[in-house]
C-alpha cells in the first residue's frame, strides 16, 4: 500500500465530515472530497511530514470548498441580488458588520500558526477541539489552550 493510499484510507471520514459541517449538504461534501483527494494525489510530493496530512488535508478541502462558493457566488449573483433588494435590513448595522468582519480576519492572518488554523478550523470548518487535536496528534487539553490563547491573542491585535 502506498504512503497515498494509507493517508486517503486514514483520513477520508475525517475528511467528508468536515466538508459536511461547511456545507450541510451530502452530496456536495462527497464531491467536495473527491476533488480533494485529486488535488491531494496531485499535489502529494509537497506534503512534507506524512504526520500533519489531516491538516493539509483540512486546507484542501477549505481552498476546494471555497472554489466552490466563487463558482456558485457568480451563478446565483443575480438571485440573491433579488433576494436582498426585498427584504429589508438595516445598512448601517450590515456596514458595521462587515468592517469588524474584514479587521477580524485581518487580525487573523497576522497570527501565527497553530493558532491561526486551530481558531479557522474551529470556528470555519465547525471542528470540535477534539477533531482538532486528532489531526494535530496532540491532546485535547493542547487543543483547549490553543484555542483560549489564540482568541487572547486575536483580542489584542484587534486592540
Amino acid at each position: 500500500m502506498t504512503d497515498f493510499e494509507r493517508i486517503f484510507i486514514d483520513n477520508k471520514d475525517f475528511i467528508f465530515k468536515y466538508l459536511m459541517k461547511l456545507t450541510n449538504n451530502h452530496s456536495l461534501s462527497e464531491e467536495l472530497a473527491e476533488e480533494t483527494f485529486f488535488r491531494a494525489y496531485i499535489n502529494f510530493s509537497s506534503l512534507r511530514d506524512k504526520k500533519k496530512a489531516p491538516v493539509w488535508l483540512c486546507q484542501i478541502a477549505k481552498n476546494t470548498y471555497y472554489g466552490w462558493c466563487r463558482q456558485e457566488k457568480n451563478i446565483g449573483a443575480f438571485e440573491e441580488g433579488l433576494e436582498s433588494i426585498e427584504s429589508s435590513y438595516n445598512i448601517e448595522e450590515e456596514y458595521v458588520q462587515k468592517e469588524l468582519s474584514q479587521r477580524a480576519m485581518a487580525a487573523l492572518e497576522q497570527l501565527d500558526n497553530p493558532w491561526k488554523d486551530v481558531i479557522k478550523l474551529s470556528v470555519f470548518g465547525g471542528l470540535s477541539l477534539s477533531e482538532i487535536s486528532k489531526a494535530y496528534g496532540k491532546s485535547e487539553s493542547w487543543a483547549r489552550v490553543t484555542f483560549y490563547r489564540a482568541k487572547q491573542k486575536l483580542l489584542e491585535k484587534m486592540r
